[in-house]
């Protein structure tokens, strides 16, 4: 990841916003204290780091606490570890995290990978148009005019990720150009309405998950675009079950969305 660049003095309303970003991690010893690095460089001195970690064998873990014990050695809380028993799945964690922000009163929460793929730069936009427009939530997106991916994304890996994001709208109708995308910014209002002890998603589908739970309760999303660096440490933590997963979930949602509305015709009648 490049140097930061610098950004202008926020808005007032903006700058005092309490906002929490949820990262996950599992084996991200290397670029997790960069990506804290940028955060906390952010105009956003209410920003508060909330790592849920699925105890990482490379001691990811004990990184973010030695971070944590750094950033809150004058009594402030800017950083908070979970320590997860094991690899649960990357929207387990995201969930965990979450549910801890509301817990604590944050204002809005956002999400995003700890393999320095999002920028964190972004983050003062993207919670200036959430404010602006009162969306439910605004994405980081890769696939509207503007945003971009990394030039290492080789033709397969794009075919893949376009095809996921055409797959997850023809079935539930979203509207979405980047449904799968991980770097988002919520209202909390709005998470505390989705339900997230009681997801269906393990894996990555949990994306696409929250947006459809977000659009059924009649929330405004917005993308903004981004561009989509590829990870500079590590391994990719997709595996086969999260791909399998991954192409259930919409028919799964489907089929419980159809279910409810017809528990709410019957009662009605």
């Amino acid at each position: 990841m490049s140097p930061s660049p610098r950004i202008a003095e926020l808005p007032p309303e903006w700058s005092r916003s309490k906002l929490a970003v949820v990262i996950p991690t599992y084996n991200e010893a290397d670029t997790l204290p960069v990506l804290v690095k940028h955060l906390f460089a952010l105009p956003l001195p209410r920003l508060t780091v909330i790592v849920a970690d699925d105890n990482s064998p490379d001691g990811t873990g004990a990184i973010a606490d030695d971070l944590a014990a750094a950033e809150n050695r004058q009594g402030e809380d800017r950083m908070v570890v979970l320590h997860r028993p094991g690899k649960a799945g990357i929207g387990r964690a995201h969930a965990a995290g979450m549910i801890v922000a509301l817990e604590r009163g944050f204002d809005y929460i956002a999400q995003m990978d700890a393999d320095l793929s999002h920028p964190p730069e972004a983050i003062p936009g993207m919670l200036g148009t959430l404010l602006s427009l009162d969306a439910g939530v605004v994405i980081g997106s890769r696939y509207i005019h503007g945003g971009s991916l990394s030039s290492d994304w080789g033709r397969n890996r794009r075919f893949l990720s376009a095809f996921a994001n055409f797959y997850v709208n023809a079935i539930l109708k979203l509207h979405i150009r980047d449904a799968t995308a991980g770097f988002k910014i919520w209202q909390a209002d709005v998470l505390a309405q989705i339900g997230l002890d009681n997801l269906y998603s393990k894996g990555y589908s949990f994306q696409v998950e929250m947006n459809y739970r977000c659009t059924n309760l009649g929330y405004l999303v917005v993308e903004l675009p981004i561009h989509f660096e590829e990870r500079l440490a590590g391994a990719s933590k997709m595996g086969l079950g999260a791909k399998w997963e991954s192409m259930r979930m919409p028919f799964i949602l489907r089929r419980h969305n159809r279910r409810q509305g017809s528990r709410s015709q019957r009662s009605r009648s």
